[in-house]
């Protein structure tokens, strides 16, 4: 049968999945509410179909990149339905493709479920706020609804640097500039670098991938900027420890040092299906750096972070077992996927005994 791409295209938008994969060997397969599903009715795509799939949708220059660099991420536009997160790769000789649906209409802080603390960490007129989480746990929507939030109520300047360019934000009270790897910069560092110089206050890091971009965020986050960027991690300390062991030996004393001043929050989320199967649900660990944080950074004893996220309530902090709880309590997830997904069940089993036993 004849497979037409805009059909599966728009098939994603109209289920509201996150993701769509295209592979050989196997039919076009979507990720709704965090499990894998293939499309019924299409048939195993042939390494011909996905090679026609991903070379439809790129340009001259985007096709000799992917044959240069064997993979290639971009942002693909449906007029009118669906922008579309993109990375093309080789695998066993045939193209393959990861499509993740960017949503239409910016979301609100409040309306994505995050914490109340996070409206004020858009109002830090300096300082680094870091997001973490794995892949596909929203950090990306949740930095754009902060931008979002900054962009409405400040008069700022707003630079941000992505691979690819996902939200497109237009100009409210603030002026802001997206750049795109690949389009419009070469590098996260070289890019960075150059927003040093293009007179920003605020400026966005889609991804701290290496000691160049690290640096340069911790400088201009030290040099009066308030920067955002994400990372890879699971939570607040091993966020400060992979910042920290990016650098050589005998610079991570002066970059505790820098982390310790800069820093103004961490946020490490994950996606969670809701209990009725209806959509998924953001679980977050928040850390606001009190005089003790910093000091606990400084003296390098990150694995007394989670003590003081315990503790740290008045401030706005909070643990991941402390926000799962809070979602097993409103009845959004299960008890059992929240034991499941904590790092210490017997702390989440106490959180969840003391409110039974209160009640």
């Amino acid at each position: 049968m004849a497979i037409e791409f805009s059909e599966i295209l728009l098939e994603v938008v109209a289920r509201r999945a996150s993701d769509l994969h295209l592979t050989a060997g196997a039919p076009p397969t979507l990720r709704e509410r965090g499990s894998l599903t293939a499309i019924h009715g299409y048939p195993a795509l042939t390494p011909d179909d996905t090679r026609e799939f991903i070379y439809s949708i790129l340009s001259t220059e985007q096709r000799r990149r992917l044959e240069t660099d064997l993979q290639i991420d971009f942002a693909y536009l449906v007029p009118g339905k669906a922008r579309f997160r993109v990375n093309a790769f080789f695998q066993r000789g045939a193209l393959a493709a990861a499509f993740r649906l960017i949503p239409q209409q910016m979301v609100a802080i409040d309306d994505l479920g995050l914490p109340a603390v996070v409206h004020s960490l858009t109002r830090k007129p300096r300082g680094l706020v870091l997001v973490t989480g794995p892949t596909g746990s929203g950090k990306t929507t949740t930095l754009a609804a902060m931008i979002d939030e900054i962009n409405s109520t400040r008069s700022e300047h707003i630079i941000t640097i992505e691979d690819p360019i996902e939200f497109l934000h237009t100009h409210k009270s603030s002026l802001i500039n997206q750049r795109e790897l690949g389009t419009d910069a070469i590098s996260f560092g070289a890019a960075l670098r150059s927003a040093l110089r293009e007179d920003p206050d605020v400026i966005l890091v889609g991804e701290m991938r290496d000691l160049e971009t690290i640096a340069t965020a911790l400088t201009a986050a030290e040099t009066g900027h308030l920067v955002f960027a994400t990372l890879h991690t699971q939570d607040a300390a091993q966020t400060i420890d992979r910042v920290i062991d990016v650098f050589p030996p005998e610079q991570q004393n002066q970059v505790r040092v820098q982390l310790a001043v800069t820093l103004q929050g961490i946020m490490s989320q994950t996606l969670l299906p809701t209990a009725d199967g209806s959509g998924r649900c953001v679980a977050v660990e928040v850390l606001i750096p009190t005089p003790g944080v910093r000091n606990l950074i400084r003296e390098a004893k990150a694995h007394q972070i989670p003590s003081a996220i315990q503790t740290g309530a008045a401030v706005g902090m909070q643990s991941m077992d402390s926000s799962l709880a809070t979602l097993v309590r409103a009845g959004m997830i299960t008890r059992e996927l929240a034991q499941a997904r904590s790092s210490t069940p017997e702390e989440l089993g106490r959180l969840l005994g003391e409110v039974s036993l209160a009640a």
